[in-house]
Order: structure tokens, then sequence, then C-alpha cells
């Protein structure tokens, strides 16, 4: 072997050891950005992640590309929210017949219900259905408590332990990690919102997907959208909710990273307040934005929420 073969030979060596790490590693994919988040933070280095709808990318309408198809059908486990929420990949599941598990993350977790009329997740290739009846349908957005998102992460972490059990010291002792980090999280994000006195914690987005923050966090939310940010209010709605803002002396309003800013902001015109800046409630940031993981993304919210809940009476 010559002098430069033999220089050559360590990086060939790394080279081929990290190609036989990637291929021990368990093959996973999640639906959408705030659940691709939570399965990193427990898997680590043992799984081989692909995220379908990533970072400021809409799951409510999003249209799977074929090479979704490739990587589920070679997953050995599929996280998905489920309630409706990602719709869309249960028929990409059809379709790619993947051999692996599939976990949903709401699995145990009550959800809230909304009267059919505000909205209807069908996924891509489906608009907001109406209906005048009773019908109640599920809330999907239960990730935005932490305490539903910390059974999130006991999901997750039950999912890989089944798939990959050589694995479970490391599963088991990165989500009690986790699962620590968003309980002192909880505790934090109770503690800023307790500096608002309660009648002025009342904030108006441009989408109804803080049900479940507003539950556990004492927060009131209004939005001239329905839940699925493929719905468009009435006029009657967008009325409705300008009058409820002048009454109620209402001085937080936020777009959200997944709408269309213009109903929002014609709200606000109306009704006389500002729009305070940008949400992230169904996709988390790119990693150079303000909310790159699920906790950044709860300290965000907050950071913005707090200070205008907290503007006092226009």
């Amino acid at each position: 072997m010559n002098r430069r073969s033999l220089l050559a030979l360590p990086a060939l060596l790394l080279a081929g050891r990290a190609a036989a790490q990637g291929a021990d590693r368990l093959p996973v994919v999640a639906s959408f950005s705030v659940l691709g988040d939570m399965t990193a933070r427990i898997g680590g280095d043992r799984i081989a992640l692909r995220t379908i709808a990533g970072p400021d990318v809409d799951a409510h309408g999003f249209q799977p590309r074929p090479s979704d198809a490739v990587a589920l059908r070679g997953a050995r486990l599929v996280v998905r929210n489920g309630l409706g929420f990602d719709a869309w990949i249960d028929r990409l599941l059809r379709s790619a017949g993947p051999s692996g598990t599939v976990v949903t993350a709401t699995d145990g977790i009550t959800p809230r219900s909304m009267a059919a009329h505000q909205h209807d997740h069908g996924g891509a290739g489906r608009r907001h259905q109406h209906s005048v009846g009773p019908r109640q349908v599920p809330d999907p957005h239960a990730w935005q408590d932490l305490r539903h998102g910390q059974s999130y992460v006991r999901a997750i972490a039950a999912a890989l332990i089944a798939a990959d059990p050589a694995g479970e010291a490391t599963y088991r002792r990165n989500a009690e990690a986790y699962l620590a980090r968003l309980a002192d999280l909880d505790a934090w994000v109770r503690a800023q919102v307790a500096t608002v006195p309660e009648a002025r914690r009342r904030v108006v987005t441009s989408h109804d997907a803080f049900g479940y923050f507003g539950a556990a966090y004492g927060i009131t939310f209004l939005a001239p959208q329905g839940i699925s940010t493929e719905s468009e209010p009435s006029a009657a709605q967008v009325a409705r909710l300008i009058r409820l803002i002048r009454e109620q002396s209402i001085t937080a309003a936020f777009l959200e990273n997944m709408t269309n800013p213009a109903t929002l902001r014609r709200v606000a015109q109306e009704a006389g307040i500002a729009v305070g800046g940008r949400l992230y409630a169904d996709a988390l940031s790119p990693p150079d934005g303000p909310a790159p993981s699920y906790e950044a993304m709860f300290r965000h919210n907050v950071g913005l929420l707090v200070p205008a809940m907290q503007g006092g009476a226009r």
C-alpha cells in the first residue's frame, strides 16, 4: 500500500463507520414538525428521522410527495398526531403499505370538542365543511397543553422502545429528562400568565388553534377563522369579533405562522388595535427562527402573549 493510500485510510474507516452507524439507526417518520422535534429529543442518535411536514409547513392541507411514500414504506415506526389533524397520512399509509408500527400521539388524551360547523380537517383535497347541526368534532391541537405534550412524549418513548428494545435505556433516559423540562416549562407558563389580571386574559388570533392552551392556562382565545387553516370566516363572524374586541377592550391580537394575515389585519384595523406579532401553533419555525423546537415555541408564544395582555385598557 502506497503512502497516499495509508493517509486516506483513516478517513475511509471513519466514513465506513458512519455509514454503518446510519444503517443501524431505527428509521422513523413523523407527520409534522412538532412531532418530529419530540421524536428527535427522545430518539437521539439511535434513530434516523424524517419529518414529512417540516418547519413552517401547513399540515392541515399538506400534499404528500412520492418521496414521502417511499420513506413511510421503509419506516419501522411512524408517529402521527391523530384527531384528524394529519388525516392525509392515513391515505399515504394505505398507499405506501408500511411494515412498521404506527403510533398515534394523542391516544389516551380526552380531546376537546368543537361544533362541526367551525371546522372539519379533511386534509389535502377537501375544503372546509359546514354543517348546521350540533355535531361535535375533536380539536386536534392537544400539544398546546404541555401536560398533553408530556403524554405525547410517553407515547412516543413507549413506541420507540417497542420498535428498538436494545435502545430502551437511551429512550427512557432521554424521555425522563425531556419530561422534567416540560414540567418545568409548564410551571413557568402558569407563573407568567398569573402576572396578567384575569379580566385581561383575552387574545385574538388568526385561527382557532389555541383551545387547549387557553383551557390549560386560563386564557380566552377568539378567532375570525375556525380550527382549520383552510376555512374562511363569514362577514357575520368577523363583525361579531370586532364588536367583542371593542366591548371587552381586548389589546392582544396575533397572527399565526400558518394563516393568511389579511382577515386578522382587517379585524384589528376596524377594532382599533395593533397586531402584536406572530405566534407558532401548527408548525415550528426553521432552525434560525424564534420557535425551532416545541419548548422554544412555548417560550416564544408566552413571551409575546403576556406583555400584550398586560397592555391595559385602551
